[in-house]
């Protein structure tokens, strides 16, 4: 029963949800710890599954506290808790748990670290290192840690960017979120001019003649989030920078960027892609 309760989440995570790949990926691996968990628990000694969906409050409580035990970070808790609390809902919504049970299930908040953006002095120190070489590699870093740091993408919309998402003329990024939310952002003349470097000298040398992608690998083709994470980090160590630096610091420190500069939150929602205004108020602490 759970596999097929299993199957049909991430379904209607797909279909109804629109979920990426990417997110369905972070799902099946979050949701999967939880019913690999379920199954350790709650199957009899004779039996690789348990014969029905058994969930109570104490195996949820049992289940959080076997992820603090495991260390991981707040956030990435949070992320795995968000996922179980929705993969509960789901439950609900189909009938599978009765109505009930559902207070009892209710699964805590976790508290979310306040996010540290950059300094302004970090941030130059980082954009300034891709410009320290000539390569062809080097000038598609610039123009994409440019280009993150200028729209406060997520590293999965960068790297789905393709050529014609991006309007140098207007100055205008279009993205397509998850969801449907798609946006465009506007980029000012230096970041327009970095990009277009790359497209007019260093793309031409990197990419396939077919391909469609806006940052390529070393190989021609689309550079996947990985990569990018790699090539990030690389950076961040150059500049010696004490912070770790991720697509998600870039993101955070646009953010707060935006708001010292006069944007009000609504404002900041659409750029960011936001559902809800809440996950944009988390900015105002570090404003």
């Amino acid at each position: 029963m759970l596999k097929e309760e299993l199957d049909n989440f991430f379904i209607y995570l797909a279909k109804e949800k629109g979920f990426t790949r990417n997110t369905l990926a972070a799902y099946r691996n979050d949701i999967g710890q939880f019913g690999d968990f379920i199954v350790a628990v709650s199957a009899p000694q004779d039996s690789p599954v348990p014969k029905k969906l058994n969930l109570t409050a104490r195996l949820i409580s049992d289940y959080r506290q076997k992820l603090i035990e495991k260390r991981y970070r707040a956030a990435t808790l949070a992320r795995k808790m968000a996922a179980t609390k929705c993969f509960i809902k789901f439950l609900f919504r189909s009938d599978k748990l009765p109505e009930e049970m559902e207070k009892s299930l209710a699964v805590s908040h976790v508290p979310r670290h306040t996010p540290k953006p950059l300094s302004i002095s970090e941030i130059k120190r980082l954009l300034a290192e891709p410009a320290k070489q000539s390569s062809a590699e080097a000038k598609r870093d610039k123009a994409m840690l440019e280009l993150l740091y200028a729209t406060g993408l997520q590293a999965s919309e960068l790297m789905s960017l393709n050529l014609g998402d991006v309007d140098l003329k207007k100055g205008l990024v279009h993205c397509r979120g998850k969801r449907a939310r798609n946006r465009s952002i506007s980029i000012d003349a230096s970041v327009t001019k970095v990009v277009k470097d790359y497209l007019d000298i260093a793309r031409p040398e990197l990419a396939k003649e077919a391909e469609t992608a806006l940052f390529v690998n070393i190989r021609g083709e689309r550079l996947t989030r990985q990569g990018f994470w790699q090539i990030l980090k690389q950076y961040g160590d150059k500049a010696g920078l004490d912070t770790q630096v991720t697509p998600r610091v870039l993101r955070h420190s646009f953010a707060v960027s935006k708001l010292r500069g006069g944007n009000d939150l609504h404002t900041l929602q659409k750029m960011l892609g936001h559902a809800y205004l809440t996950s944009t108020k988390v900015y105002e602490k570090v404003k």
